[in-house]
């Protein structure tokens, strides 16, 4: 970042001159003759008579797009906090702890009921890449890391109030997946409410403020 720099700690840049004026005033230098270049170039644009209208186009409304529908309802549900039967507390919520790993009485790593774990950047370093058994989750997960941790640490586990066992934990979905057609598509009529809303807003905003006294909204520009 150099935007905290002030401009006296920068050097000073000289631009090319671009002025014919300012180049013939320093001897040696002679301003540019126009090219044929230039002059192809001289009118830049498009002229309208060359266009031609797009055969057989027509708008597409995103109702009628299932994909892009469902993924647009999915957004809003997810945006809109909509739990979709799925538990609201993120994993590694502090009563989702499995346990802790401590050296010398510092916790330097803490494990999580779905299997996840943070650590500090030292412990991070110690112990380097590590393999997860295949198939492993959950709380076994979270076990086999914490004993992993503190083998390559020399600290000791503390498994904390909150563990939960194997049997108890259930294994969170991927939300495209969790909601059902019926939520899908209240989630799509919701969400066109809510953009007729903003828009009703927005032009009543517009109105009133055109029908002030001295107030006028110049939309030429």
């Amino acid at each position: 970042m150099i935007t905290g720099l002030s401009s006296a700690a920068l050097p000073h840049l000289r631009p090319a001159s671009t002025s014919g004026s300012n180049a013939a005033s320093t001897p040696g230098l002679q301003p540019l003759e126009p090219t044929a270049t230039d002059d192809a170039t001289g009118n830049p644009g498009i002229n309208v008579s060359q266009l031609k209208p797009l055969q057989g186009a027509k708008p597409i409304s995103v109702a009628d797009n299932p994909v892009l529908r469902d993924l647009m309802a999915t957004n809003w549900l997810t945006t809109h906090g909509a739990s979709a039967g799925q538990p609201s507390v993120s994993d590694d919520a502090p009563e989702n702890t499995y346990a802790q790993v401590k050296v010398g009485g510092k916790v330097v790593a803490t494990l999580y009921n779905g299997g996840s774990s943070t650590m500090t950047n030292e412990a991070a370093a110690k112990i380097g890449k590590l393999e997860d058994p295949p198939g492993l989750g959950g709380p076994d997960l979270a076990q086999w890391r914490a004993d992993q941790y503190a083998a390559r640490l020399g600290g000791t586990v503390e498994k904390a109030s909150t563990a939960i066992t194997q049997s108890q934990w259930t294994p969170r979905q991927s939300s495209s997946a969790t909601y059902s057609r019926e939520q899908l598509d209240a989630a799509f009529q919701a969400m066109l409410a809510e953009g007729q809303k903003s828009a009703m807003q927005l032009q009543s905003s517009y109105l009133a403020a055109r029908s002030q006294p001295g107030t006028s909204a110049d939309i030429s520009a």
